[in-house]
């Protein structure tokens, strides 16, 4: 059974499944949903724990064991399995299937995960397991949806947030859940209300105490160029040099982009419409947006120039040439953003 993770109080009070199953990359939203599944065990007189860090080497025996012997301290425990990776093991797809065969009705496994791929989900050893477990694909908060989450939280402490307030905030906190609930904790203290007063929070405050804490990653940063967000994304771009990201990593996850558009081109060409084309190249919801806007203003022959640029990038960041690469990237990423650059207006 699959289910979003604003399903999952419903889910628990609805079913008895034996196993749940945490998959996804974004800290917070997987402490809150685990911490949910714990508290309603915890009720039901799951009073053990016992937590297994399944990292590369694993011994699964450990789990077997575990799962088959009878809880010393209580009749009911929660086995928690911690997977450093999303990409089991045959060992440990087994050991899964197996305990799943015949679980044991003391207990409840708690399994969290990193993002699973669909190649994952879609294979038979999953889906066997499915008709038995509870999957929540926990996803990170969209930048569009940013702002909302962060008013519905802050309301949650009465805090009250002017439009523009929100803007700032969601900017000096994207990509970064964790840090985002430490400033409305920030913002609580310095505020020092009364009890059951409201607080109003406006830009100005904002930008006096909340510290820029954005996380990003290349994959931020390739979907602000898609969306044709210049300004987006060389700030990203100028994180990640300050992070020390070697720029190969950078200029790979664009030129990945860069040909997988080729092919979605072409269908376009052909009269194919971009929804369709989408789908058939099974993008990732949250990605729909950005892809969808790039094969609207953008074309082959565009990419084929990206791509040059990108291989004289590659050259620079290996010595063969005296650019800047990370000036380089600057400018593959203003040109895939659609914004106008000097380059641009000399060559025409």
């Amino acid at each position: 059974m699959k289910i979003k993770p604003e399903q999952l109080a419903r889910t628990l009070t609805s079913s008895n499944l034996p196993l749940y199953w945490l998959a996804g990359d974004e800290p917070l939203l997987m402490q809150e949903s685990a911490d949910q599944i714990r508290q309603h065990y915890s009720e039901l007189g799951y009073a053990e724990r016992e937590i297994f860090h399944a990292e590369k080497g694993f011994n699964w025996e450990h789990f077997a064991n575990a799962t088959n012997n009878l809880s010393l301290f209580s009749q009911h425990k929660i086995i928690e399995l911690r997977l450093s990776s999303a990409k089991l093991e045959a060992t440990g797809k087994q050991a899964i299937q197996q305990y799943l065969a015949d679980p044991n009705p003391e207990y409840l496994i708690l399994i969290s995960s990193p993002k699973l791929e669909a190649a994952t989900i879609n294979s038979n050893w999953f889906k066997q397991i499915e008709g038995s477990a509870v999957l929540v694909q926990i996803w990170p908060v969209n930048r569009e949806d940013l702002s909302s989450w962060l008013e519905r939280r802050l309301r949650r402490e009465g805090i009250h947030a002017d439009e523009d307030a929100l803007i700032l905030l969601s900017d000096k906190v994207e990509g970064n859940l964790l840090a985002a609930m430490q400033e409305i904790e920030k913002l609580k203290l310095l505020a020092n209300n009364s009890e059951g007063a409201s607080i109003h929070l406006d830009a100005n405050t904002v930008m006096q105490v909340v510290a820029d804490s954005s996380r990003y990653n290349v994959y931020h940063l390739v979907d602000a160029a898609l969306l044709g967000e210049p300004t987006r994304s060389q700030k990203i771009l100028n994180c990640l040099y300050h992070e020390g990201i070697y720029p190969l990593v950078v200029l790979g996850a664009i030129t990945r982009e860069l040909r997988a558009l080729l092919p979605m081109l072409e269908k376009k060409q052909q009269g194919q419409g971009i929804n369709a084309i989408v789908q058939s190249a099974r993008v990732w919801f949250n990605r729909k947006q950005a892809v969808t806007h790039v094969l609207q203003r953008i074309g082959t022959d565009e990419i084929w120039q990206l791509l040059d640029h990108a291989r004289l990038i590659d050259q620079s960041i290996k010595g063969m040439s005296r650019a800047n690469p990370w000036d380089e990237l600057s400018l593959l990423l203003l040109r895939l953003s659609g914004a106008e650059t000097a380059s641009m207006n000399l060559s025409a």
